[in-house]
């Protein structure tokens, strides 16, 4: 017995050892992936600090008594990480919170001294009134997206302090007049601390995270292009159990980005303007930009699409368009990385963005289709395509049923149930075989997946002008500095860790 506890011993503390230096390990890469977040701990737990001194100086505590708990809640509830949406969680609730508390002072004012049995049921009715119409209020699309959040602070404050003073004896100018103190102390201490010390710009991290959005679709068009004329023969199988490739990671946050979009605009629309020149932060132009890429990424999801379809192009096919499709998709990547890069600098990008090279990249890529017409409009045979199509297909109907008809023959008469049943698992297992056959069978057969992979590439150079074009819209609304031919562009294509975007969670209203 005194043996195997022995034996055990070890094991639990190696599991302890290893469970606390993955644990350091985790918070490690936390702080390290995004240094802000450390600071943002620290001024989370010194602000908590200065209004503890409420209740742990003496002095202090004489003056503001029990309400300095309300300092405390509001510290916890409104600091965010962002200057943004501090701002506006503590504007929200500081002037939802005095509001409320006038409200409630001027209700109490007209039930008092009319008698208890008046002022209960004025009570009541004011609070049945302001419940119903705030709550309604809340369905306004511009309050919901702007001011929910202080209209949820107003109707609890409202309550509390209406239906508290009914039973407190304690005035109810006094109980509203230390509540607001107090949470105008936390909301200010919160805004201090956010737009003085170390500062996080909602609007800054917009820009940040539209750049990196443009920089992975630039990766993901490359890499999709790599692969799909790499030496190489593809593994379909191996490709689909791998989804979460740097491709994949690439446009996935593209695709998933209207949320924090629309998040970060609106959390910068309330921070003091970023500029002297721009009297308001562009948001909305932003949010627009996103929307742009998300289409473009649309047709990068489509590209990835092509390196995993049933039909493969031979590999002596694709080399005859792997030159003009590589000098194509390597324009659109230089394109993007320029324009992420002018983007990332505030600057308008060039006016040669969208010209003679990428022009030129197109013409050689049609001469390369026009050079092999026999892949695209098949050889001279007796038969077109439909009728082809219908050949194969009678064929094989009538192989299938001359196989149906000897079943029926062969099998007996009490098992036909089952003969029906065996039939209607083989006519499912042929169907697929027949296709596959016909379109195999095909004279252009070798060029569809590389047709339509041609195509995705010439529609991304489409949805790319849509690209510029709003992005040279918010250089115009947000007063970038002018393109200069003597500015060298570098371009940094290499792969760095993503910085997440930390969006507050507003589903607390204490």
């Amino acid at each position: 017995m005194t043996m195997d506890t022995l034996n055990e011993k070890p094991t639990l503390i190696q599991k302890m050892k290893r469970f606390l230096v993955s644990l350091c390990g985790e918070i490690w890469k936390v702080g390290r992936d995004d240094p802000r977040r450390a600071i943002h701990a620290l001024k989370v737990g010194f602000s908590l600090t200065l209004v503890s001194l409420l209740y742990l100086m003496e002095p202090l505590f004489k003056g503001v008594d029990q309400n300095a708990i309300w300092a405390v809640i509001t510290v916890i509830v409104v600091l965010e990480f962002t200057a943004g949406a501090t701002l506006c969680k503590g504007l929200n609730r500081g002037f939802g919170t005095m509001l409320a508390a006038s409200l409630a002072f001027l209700f109490e004012f007209i039930a008092r001294g009319n008698g208890n049995v008046f002022r209960a049921v004025f009570i009541g009715a004011s609070i049945f009134f302001i419940g119903t119409l705030t709550t309604f209020l809340r369905f306004f699309p511009k309050i919901k997206q702007n001011y929910d959040y202080g209209v949820i602070v107003f109707l609890l404050t409202f309550n509390l302090i209406t239906v508290s003073s009914y039973r407190v004896d304690e005035s109810l100018l006094k109980l509203a007049e230390g509540r607001t103190y107090m949470i105008g102390v936390g909301s200010g201490i919160c805004i201090l601390m956010s737009l003085f010390i170390f500062p996080n710009w909602s609007g800054e991290d917009l820009h940040n995270h539209t750049v990196s959005k443009i920089e992975g679709l630039a990766k993901s068009i490359e890499a999709c292009v790599t692969k799909y004329f790499s030496e190489e023969e593809r593994n379909v199988e191996r490709d689909e159990m791998i989804s979460e490739d740097q491709i994949y990671e690439n446009y996935k946050a593209v695709l998933e980005s209207k949320s924090t979009d629309d998040t970060l605009a609106l959390h910068a629309s309330w921070e003091p303007r970023y500029t002297w020149q721009c009297h308001k932060f562009p948001g909305q132009q932003y949010v627009k930009i996103g929307s742009v890429l998300r289409h473009f990424g649309y047709g990068v999801v489509a590209l990835r699409g092509s390196l995993q379809t049933e039909i493969r192009t031979p590999r002596s096919v694709r080399l005859l368009f792997k030159d003009p499709c590589i000098c194509l998709a390597s324009k659109v990547t230089k394109s993007l990385m320029e324009l992420a890069c002018s983007l990332r600098n505030r600057q308008h990008c060039s006016p040669e963005l969208l010209t003679e090279s990428l022009r030129q990249a197109l013409q050689d890529l049609d001469t390369a289709l026009k050079s092999q017409p026999r892949l695209f409009v098949g050889t001279n045979t007796p038969y077109n395509t439909s009728e082809m199509l219908s050949t194969l297909a009678s064929t094989e109907r009538h192989k299938f049923e001359n196989h149906l008809s000897s079943i029926n023959t062969d099998a007996p008469t009490s098992i036909d149930r089952k003969t029906k049943g065996v039939s209607e698992g083989e006519r499912r297992v042929l169907r697929p075989t027949l296709s596959k056959f016909a379109i195999t069978s095909l004279d252009f057969s070798e060029a569809l997946p590389i047709a339509a992979f041609v195509a995705l590439l010439v529609e991304l150079v489409a949805r790319l002008d849509l690209v510029i074009e709003e992005v040279e819209e918010l250089g115009r609304v947000a007063c970038f500095k002018e393109f200069k031919h003597g500015d060298n562009v570098i371009l940094d294509i290499d792969t760095r860790a993503k910085r997440e975007i930390n969006l507050p969670n507003f589903a607390s209203t204490e």
